[in-house]
């Protein structure tokens, strides 16, 4: 798998390198299952990504270890754990996320505001506790390997603004929809997938500047770039097309 920089929109040179403004807005997902391999994927692609997503393979490796490595390394770390369950659970367990730096995390909204608003509370007083900037929550929508269900997206975006969460993950195919039922949150896109590049188990999937000219805050990248034949290269060629699309 590779990507080829040419492709990238307009003629912008970011092989050495993203500024850090752009770095802001692309997640590198480093879905493995070793923290010795997480960190130097990180550090090899660190000069386009600001962001570092550890999801449930990493962590289940790893644990809280993975978000303190990646965040001594200097990454903003999005902990991408969907955490379902009581609001009890769900409050002590993003305390503990808080705590560790993470500055980004993920909670279902399909359990209601309750539970929401619980993962809310909870991030933003471990955060407090240890002296750290306030992070940002986001709530799962419907998921980018499902397909569209605009009734479904609805009612979670309202549980989403109803728990103050700051932010939602959602497709590039929501974000319209988004943007007239809640404006002023910060969105999240995952399956992003570089023109030729396959869509592997992503039923809806778009390119960087598809995302980026539909109103995406932040972009999540993972095999499109970590699988790919060249990694920076590919990196690079991402990151050029979203300053193209800016």
């Amino acid at each position: 798998m590779s990507v080829d920089p040419t492709t990238a929109g307009a003629a912008v040179d970011l092989s050495a390198g993203a500024p850090a403004e752009l770095r802001a807005r692309l997640a590198l997902a480093l879905d493995v299952d070793d923290i010795v391999e997480a960190q130097r994927l990180a550090r090899e692609l660190r000069p386009w990504f600001g962001v570092a997503k550890i999801g449930l393979e990493l962590y289940s490796a790893a644990g809280p270890e993975a978000i303190e490595v990646l965040v001594g390394d200097g990454f903003e770390v999005f902990a991408d754990l969907k955490l379902l369950d009581i609001p009890t659970t769900i409050a002590k367990a993003a305390r503990v996320v808080g705590s560790l730096g993470a500055s980004y995390l993920t909670v279902h909204a399909r359990a209601g505001v309750e539970h929401l608003k619980a993962g809310v509370d909870g991030f933003a007083e471990g955060a407090s506790a240890a002296g750290l900037a306030l992070p940002t929550c986001l709530g799962v929508t419907v998921l980018t390997s499902e397909g569209a269900d605009p009734e479904a997206l609805a009612e979670r975006v309202a549980v989403i603004e109803a728990s103050d969460c700051g932010g939602l993950v959602c497709a590039a195919s929501d974000l319209d929809e988004i943007a007239r039922l809640a404006p002023d949150l910060l969105t999240v896109v995952p399956g992003i997938r570089p023109a030729g590049v396959a869509a592997d188990d992503q039923v809806r999937p778009a390119t960087p500047s598809a995302a980026i000219a539909a109103g995406a805050h932040v972009l999540v990248v993972g095999r499109a770039v970590t699988r790919a034949d060249d990694p920076p290269a590919a990196a690079a060629a991402v990151a050029a097309e979203v300053a193209a699309a800016l």
